[in-house]
């Protein structure tokens, strides 16, 4: 599965245990803008690295798995249940709008194509 959403929090990184890490951090996912969903996901073991390349505010594309797993408390047998969003991915979304300043201005809506200019004597076809 794959959201694109913007970075609100990432969390240092959790030794769970010697041989076991994860770190988490949020996103907020706004498929309907006045309504944004904050989201949190886990990166485990060697992907928790990733998120050194990225910081709160940045726009990303998420790709993650859905994982869920059943636990039975020893004590009184009862049943629980637990979903983590886990991440194997991030990019981040690249600008569709140059930024060197080097780019004309689109046409306005009275810019005529050179070809209907007055002075020219020859038409295109």
């Amino acid at each position: 599965m794959d959201i694109k959403a913007k970075i609100e929090k990432i969390f240092p990184t959790q030794n769970v245990t010697a041989t076991f890490k994860k770190r988490e951090f949020v996103v907020e996912y706004a498929e309907n803008p006045q309504y944004p969903e904050y989201v949190k996901f886990e990166c485990i073991q060697d992907k928790c690295d990733m998120l050194d390349n990225f910081s709160a505010g940045q726009e990303v594309t998420v790709s993650f798995n859905l994982k869920g797993r059943k636990w039975t408390d020893p004590k009184n047998g009862e049943d629980k249940y637990f979903n983590t969003l886990q991440v194997w991915r991030i990019n981040a979304e690249s600008s569709t709008t140059p930024t060197n300043g080097n780019t004309p201005p689109p046409p306005s809506a009275n810019d005529e194509p050179d070809w209907l200019s007055e002075d020219s004597d020859d038409l295109p076809f």
